[in-house]
């Protein structure tokens, strides 16, 4: 299978989508805080957008297929033990990912993975509890759905989720297995990366792995420093990527589409060769601002700079981590 066989739409990109309109109008200069903060929430239009987002299928193998188009992408295990999903959604995109999973078959949801805790990502945990699904995610995740979280670079105040929308079911350790149709499921806690609580899916006999948002493909992405995130962390994650996939992987990002070793290659890559340039200017004394007008990222902005990270607002979450 080539990577143009199962290609996912970046409509489902949606922190993209919505924040292109701010980042042009702000050209990417505020504060991180500042530019999130602007005009209305990006969290308050991410939801909104959500509630008329098309739900965009790709069957990958062994029984897997992934959505792409309520927030982050998800993916969903079908087979005879019901449906095991890997990350829920927007609620408001309930109607179009329910339409979704029926297409694929009648078995019931019994299973849901939270990659990590962002909204984008666990949105949906209620009603999928509500359908059946036993949620599983890293106790770091629990952590920050438990209490009202804040995220200083969106500027917005996460409220605890209740209590039906919570994991039960914890990992007991930095690794977990997991058996379910027919399928090895192993789970990698990567430590501090993205966030504190990300976590990596492998479907070993597929060999297709949700990695979210230790993998932005194709375009730069947001470091949460409020929950634990950093760019070494980032870094961290995308040398243990590379690491854990081989040439024949189909690897699920976080956000962007579909990819392999190749792409993960040239994002570590990225990551690594503009943490370097940023650390190199903020040494010599530069500014944040002197350090964004120096350009550090202008060798991969052709390809990664052309979404809502804009080159500058990267440049801006790497300075602040080295």
């Amino acid at each position: 299978m080539t990577k143009h066989d199962y290609n996912l739409s970046r409509r489902g990109f949606c922190l993209c989508c919505l924040g292109g309109a701010t980042f042009a109008a702000t050209g990417g200069w505020l504060s991180p805080a500042e530019t999130f903060a602007a005009a209305k929430s990006l969290v308050v239009q991410i939801r909104e957008a959500a509630a008329a987002a098309e739900i965009t299928t790709t069957k990958l193998r062994g029984g897997i297929s992934a959505f792409s188009g309520s927030g982050g992408n998800m993916c969903v295990l079908v087979g005879d033990d019901g449906k095991l999903l890997v990350d829920a959604g927007i609620t408001a995109t309930r109607p179009r990912i329910e339409k979704a999973l029926a297409e694929l078959g009648p078995q019931p949801i019994n299973h849901l993975i939270n990659s990590h805790w962002h909204f984008d990502h666990a949105d949906g945990n209620e009603w999928l509890n509500s359908e059946g699904a036993m949620i599983m995610a890293h106790p770091n995740t629990l952590k920050h759905l438990t209490v009202a979280t804040r995220v200083e670079d969106w500027d917005f105040d996460f409220p605890a989720f209740p209590k039906s929308a919570l994991p039960t079911m914890l990992m007991k350790g930095d690794e977990e297995t997991l058996k379910h149709n027919g399928q090895t499921i192993a789970l990698k806690y990567y430590g501090p990366a993205h966030t504190d609580s990300d976590i990596s899916v492998f479907f070993q006999e597929a060999n297709v792995v949700h990695v979210a948002d230790t993998f932005w493909n194709g375009v730069y992405p947001f470091i949460d420093y409020s929950t634990g995130g950093s760019i070494d962390g980032q870094i961290q994650a995308a040398e243990a990527n590379v690491k854990m996939v081989d040439d024949q992987t189909i690897v699920i990002p976080g956000h962007g589409e579909i990819g392999n070793k190749k792409d993960l290659i040239a994002w570590r890559d990225m990551l690594v060769g503009i943490r370097e340039n940023v650390a190199k200017l903020k040494k010599d004394g530069r500014s944040v601002e002197e350090t964004i007008a120096a350009k550090p990222t202008a060798k991969w902005d052709p390809v990664f700079g052309n979404w809502a990270i804009s080159p500058a607002l990267f440049t801006r979450l790497a300075y602040e981590g080295v």
